[in-house]
């Protein structure tokens, strides 16, 4: 092969590896976003939890109530101690 036809493959080759890499910068991007999410919904958990002593309020620390708390945020909180105060 000629110069001219290993440089065309060469950039041909970087233009598919920059269109692959943005194309899945965006689903990285948002899976991080829902990871961090996870973990301070997770974290606000213990915190409740910390403070059962002083608030009498406990919620358990699992992932179905951080993935609540995660998605709906403090409104999500408030919705789980609602409910935990309504079928208890």
């Amino acid at each position: 092969m000629d110069m001219r036809t290993i440089l065309l493959l060469g950039l041909g080759g970087l233009m598919l590896l920059a269109a692959a890499a943005r194309a899945f910068s965006a689903p990285v991007r948002l899976a991080r976003k829902a990871a961090l999410n996870m973990l301070l919904g997770l974290g606000s958990l213990i915190l409740v939890n910390a403070t059962t002593a002083l608030t009498g309020l406990s919620l358990g620390v699992n992932v179905f109530n951080a993935a609540v708390v995660s998605v709906l945020g403090v409104p999500g909180l408030v919705l789980l101690l609602l409910l935990q105060w309504v079928f208890t």
